[in-house]
Order: C-alpha cells, then structure tokens, then sequence
C-alpha cells in the first residue's frame, strides 16, 4: 500500500524557537504560514511545526506527493486506501467525508497510541 510522502509533524509550544533549533540542524523552511506551522526540509527528511493544531506529535503521509513536496504522477486516492485499510481491520478514527472527491484526510492510532495522519492535498 502505498501511502506517499512521510514526515514527522511535531506539536510545538514555540513555533519561532522551534524554527530556529531546527534550522541550527540544517532545516530549511519550505512551506506554511510562518505563524501557525511550517514545513521544514533537510534533503529528504521533512518536518513540520504545528502550534496550537496537534496535542501530540504525528506521524504524516501524504498520498500523492514525493519526498521532496512534489506531485507524483499517479497515486493512490485515499478514499480507496480507506477503503483498504477497512478490509485490513485497522480501526480509522477519523474517516474521510463520503462523496468527496480530491484533498481530504484520515486519522489511525497505533498500538502505542501514536496518531498516524493520511493527508492528500490534491
């Protein structure tokens, strides 16, 4: 199955503090609002900052889009890996709306409680 790109979105106290560790470790900002969250790269490894839109740390995969933010050619829609992972038995906790067609997400929580976010933007 595949899921897209991955990063880790970390919930941040202080989005501009958090900004600056992250770029004394090579992060480059890419994307966001500069306010509220932030998209960080440092070659293939990307980060985001989110303040005050996640209570805990969440790992990211955005369908249709390559490691370095890029539309993919083809994917799979997440609707249909919704659809997969029901036939699977995962339990969805956050289901995509019904009858939708293009961006839209989904949550899952691992068994050690991690949120695991499915994020198509297009």
């Amino acid at each position: 199955m595949e899921l897209g790109a991955f990063s880790v979105s970390l919930a941040v106290r202080d989005l501009a503090a958090s900004r600056d560790f992250y770029a004394r470790l090579g992060f480059d900002a890419v994307g966001g609002d500069g306010e509220q969250w932030l998209i960080l790269r440092n070659g293939t490894t990307t980060l985001g900052l989110f303040q005050g839109m996640f209570d805990r740390n969440t790992l990211t995969f955005n369908p249709g889009w390559d490691a370095q933010g890029e539309p993919t050619d083809g994917f799979t829609d997440i609707r249909e890996l919704e659809r997969r992972l029901d036939e699977a038995g995962v339990e969805i906790v956050q289901r995509t709306e019904a009858g939708t067609e293009g961006p839209a997400h989904l949550m899952l929580i691992d068994p050690d409680g991690n949120p695991v976010l499915l994020d198509q933007h297009r």
